[in-house]
């Protein structure tokens, strides 16, 4: 698990907000209950390692805010 600062990634974030974010809209659109509230205990495991590593990590943006 890490701690501290996340390293950040222009490539990811570049990802995120163009084709990651038409592959949202798409999916939201045709798959139902797609990224809504509450859906993460469909993967528990996954669901408990997302919550540490949120508490136990920060982004270099959070630190502007």
């Amino acid at each position: 698990m890490k701690f501290g600062m996340r390293k950040p990634s222009w490539r990811k974030s570049l990802s995120a907000r163009t084709k990651g974010r038409a592959t949202r809209t798409v999916k939201k659109a045709l798959i139902p209950g797609y990224g809504k509230k509450g859906t993460g205990w469909l993967h528990p495991k996954r669901k408990l390692y997302n919550a540490a590593y949120k508490r136990t990590t920060f982004s270099l943006f959070d630190l502007f805010k």
